[in-house]
């Protein structure tokens, strides 16, 4: 099995580095290196932006909530997603696609300012830099730990500076395409990744672990409780999630050149909506793959809590 993983990460890293050097060359303007000339597939730029968004923080939170007493609680907050992004698809990507723009931020130009816009940009690089930071720090643990497996030893900073080169050198040889492609193969290598746990771990817990799960609450996906205290203090009672989620997504993604990015490669305003408004049901359908593995991960140990099984907490293990 060690070795499955190991050949399943260097057959990701090779197919990377071949559609960077595939799509290399082929960008003869501005338009084109940005945002694809506008001419991507609007499902291929949905499942960027749903990978784009989705980080190892994700992949491993998320089960580790619902091991816990979050249940499907992350399925709840999706739902303020999709309608976040629903009010940007209608309010904001008829104003980016309209304009030509390949930047969010030439927008904010056209519309208060030069000052403006250097202002969100510089706060964009920056905030984005540390946000990234954080992600290349997590996804360098579980490849430090799976090549220690084969008696390996790499520091962490040798595993961040590889993944940043490799990232480096993909995306300026083939531009947006090649983001866009390789992080479609991502969300399909991880979506495929939680459907295989799930399949396994029924087949070790079986219908009675699905019963037990159930019947302690691991399938929950509305939190209910609508008392003032509770929906000020927990980002799961129903109207903190809804509001909150979908007041998050509109400031992400119709403001963030992250995401925007991407939505400005499609063909259209109708296939941007489509790219924009599909991500968040796609990203309905991850949290609650991901929740699923967690609740039946908690069947598999026996509803043990993480202290009792020897760990600091629900992530680790």
């Amino acid at each position: 099995m060690h070795a499955l993983n190991v050949g399943v990460i260097v057959v990701y890293l090779v197919v990377v580095a071949w559609i960077g050097l595939r799509l290399s060359g082929r960008q003869r303007s501005a338009g084109e290196y940005f945002v694809g000339a506008g001419r991507m597939p609007w499902w291929t730029v949905c499942f960027s932006v749903v990978a784009t968004e989705t980080s190892v923080l994700t992949v491993i939170s998320i089960p580790g909530g619902a091991y816990t007493d979050q249940g499907f609680g992350n399925v709840e907050l999706a739902f303020g997603y999709i309608i976040g992004r629903t009010v940007v698809a209608i309010a904001l990507i008829p104003l980016y696609k309209r304009g030509g723009f390949v930047s969010a931020y030439e927008y904010l130009r056209q519309r208060f300012g030069p000052y403006l816009q250097g202002v969100a940009a510089v706060t964009f690089v920056l905030t984005r830099l540390l946000a990234e930071g954080v992600r290349l720090f997590a996804s360098a643990i579980p490849i430090e730990l799976l090549l220690g497996e084969f008696g390996i030893s790499l520091g962490y900073d040798v595993i961040i500076v590889a993944l940043t080169l490799l990232t480096v050198v993909y995306t300026y040889l083939g531009g947006i395409k090649a983001v866009i492609w390789t992080d479609a193969l991502q969300m399909g290598l991880y979506l495929l990744g939680a459907l295989i746990a799930i399949g396994v771990l029924t087949g070790h817990v079986g219908v009675a672990g699905w019963s037990d799960a159930l019947r302690h609450g691991k399938f929950r996906v509305f939190d209910t409780d609508f008392g003032l205290a509770h929906i000020l203090t927990s980002s799961f009672a129903l109207p903190t999630a809804v509001i909150g989620g979908a007041l998050f997504t509109m400031a992400s993604h119709g403001s963030d050149q992250l995401i925007v990015q991407r939505i400005l490669a499609t063909r259209s305003i109708r296939d941007s909506q489509r790219a924009m408004i599909a991500s968040g049901v796609f990203v309905a359908v991850q949290f609650a793959a991901f929740s699923l593995v967690g609740a039946l991960l908690w069947a598999y140990n026996g509803g043990r809590s993480p202290a009792a099984r020897g760990q600091s907490s629900a992530d680790r293990g």
